[in-house]
């Protein structure tokens, strides 16, 4: 677990806007603004003024008792987010993985997201404007299937199962529905790119778990290159 949370400290402080890196992991622990400041013992301004970068980026001592509130209080309540964080952590990614995780310096709505990537959703339109995302992954579809043992598959992930799995090299969309399926950790949206016409077994596995389909044949280079400005 420590290295976990020397992983979200460094993160924080290497960020470019580290009130937004807060604000995301604190929103991802599930914590609010009060009981963080409760655990702190700090304003809630003071956490309002960190979040929204009006007060100085916070220093090393500020992050660290960040960090050790956050997890305090998941400990309090079993501990669930920071074990499957432990747990999912995927570590350095090959330079030829199938895979590439990217995540967010803050958090969007899957409405937002899927303007973003100019997507037409298929399957559950009604999910969309509730779900958080906090990154993508970006999935070489054949290679997944191909290449991926089940032991793997949680590395996809990274830090946090509020992501989108985009699905490339995709012909019809069924594959990639279906390791969705029976895979025992979901993603929060499923994305298939530049496919023609969506098979309709992977609209109804997509029903079926209740997660938002979207296809967008948006051009890959420009896609990736907005999404990475979040």
């Amino acid at each position: 677990m420590d290295e976990l949370m020397e992983r979200i400290a460094g993160e924080i402080t290497l960020s470019e806007s580290p009130g937004s890196a807060m604000k995301k992991w604190r929103e991802l622990f599930g914590i609010t603004q009060i009981e963080l400041t409760k655990q702190i013992k700090v304003s809630t301004s003071t956490i309002s003024d960190y979040e929204s970068n009006r007060r100085m980026s916070p220093g090393v001592a500020v992050i660290k008792r960040f960090v050790d509130a956050i997890f305090a209080i998941d400990a309090e309540r079993g501990g669930a987010v920071a074990k499957g964080l432990a747990r999912i952590s995927n570590g350095p990614q090959e330079k030829d993985s199938y895979y590439k995780i990217h995540d967010f310096a803050a958090p969007i709505s899957g409405t937002d997201f899927n303007r973003i990537i100019e997507g037409k959703v298929i399957a559950n339109p009604g999910y969309l404007d509730s779900v958080r995302l906090f990154g993508y992954t970006r999935l070489d579809s054949l290679r997944v299937i191909l290449e991926m043992s089940p032991s793997e598959y949680p590395k996809l992930f990274g830090s946090t199962t509020e992501r989108a799995f985009i699905f490339e090299k995709v012909s019809t969309g069924r594959s990639p529905l279906v390791v969705v399926r029976v895979a025992p950790i979901k993603p929060k949206v499923v994305v298939v790119h530049n496919v023609a016409s969506i098979d309709k077994l992977a609209i109804k596995i997509a029903q079926v778990e209740k997660i938002p389909l979207i296809i967008t044949k948006l051009d890959i280079d420009k896609m990736y290159e907005r999404l990475k400005k979040i």
